[in-house]
């Protein structure tokens, strides 16, 4: 199955079973977007709502954006708020989203799906407005570069999903090209453990 079929059956035990990745993700985005004035925010990758439920709180208007159905079809279950739209949507083609739409883009745990991440980079720029922040959280390239990629339990064993390495160097050329600068960048560790290798990368980045 591809990346779509994958997030559909997956979607049946995403909430319930144990993932480090996908909490410890939704830790580090609850702690770096805190803003306290109503945005206008796009969240791509939306899948079952975990992030969605605490963006909400942050948002004059939200949409939730995934192109899993049955992912969306649970996340739609959890939040009902008129402040909150829910799209089906293929961050490979062209977004349906006007210009300098939103102030902030919130993406976990998808870009490794992507292989052309200067695409996303690209719209995610256009729908931005001029100060807007870009964030994503990501499984850390040097977690991919031991081969851990996202798995999940089916029926017959553990399906891997296609995912492709993007290094840091990538995601600071991919921003670099999109007329965006860092503002932020960290790292995040099992139990803040330090002496391991970070699970997780995130980045905010301004539109400039």
């Amino acid at each position: 199955m591809d990346v779509q079929q994958a997030y559909n059956a997956w979607s049946e035990t995403y909430d319930s079973v144990e993932n480090k990745t996908r909490d410890l993700e939704g830790r580090a985005l609850r702690e770096s977007i805190n803003s306290t004035e109503p945005l206008d925010i796009l969240e791509i990758g939306c899948g079952t709502g975990k992030n969605t439920e605490y963006l909400q709180t942050k948002a004059k208007k939200l949409i939730g954006a995934d192109f899993s159905a049955e992912m969306l079809a649970l996340a739609k279950k959890k939040i009902d708020a008129e402040n909150v739209e829910f799209r089906q949507l293929d961050l490979r083609e062209a977004w349906e989203f006007t210009a300098n739409s939103f102030d902030l883009i919130t993406c976990s745990l998808a870009l490794e799906h992507i292989e052309n991440i200067d695409f996303v980079f690209s719209e995610a720029n256009r729908v931005l407005r001029k100060g807007g922040q870009f964030y994503f959280g990501e499984l850390h390239p040097f977690k991919q570069y031991q081969g851990t990629k996202a798995r999940f339990e089916t029926g017959s064993g553990v399906f891997e999903l296609e995912c492709f390495v993007h290094h840091v160097s990538d995601f600071f050329e991919a921003g670099k090209k999109n007329n965006f600068v860092c503002r932020e960048l960290r790292e995040w560790f099992d139990d803040d453990d330090k002496t391991q290798i970070p699970r997780l990368l995130t980045m905010i980045l301004e539109k400039i």
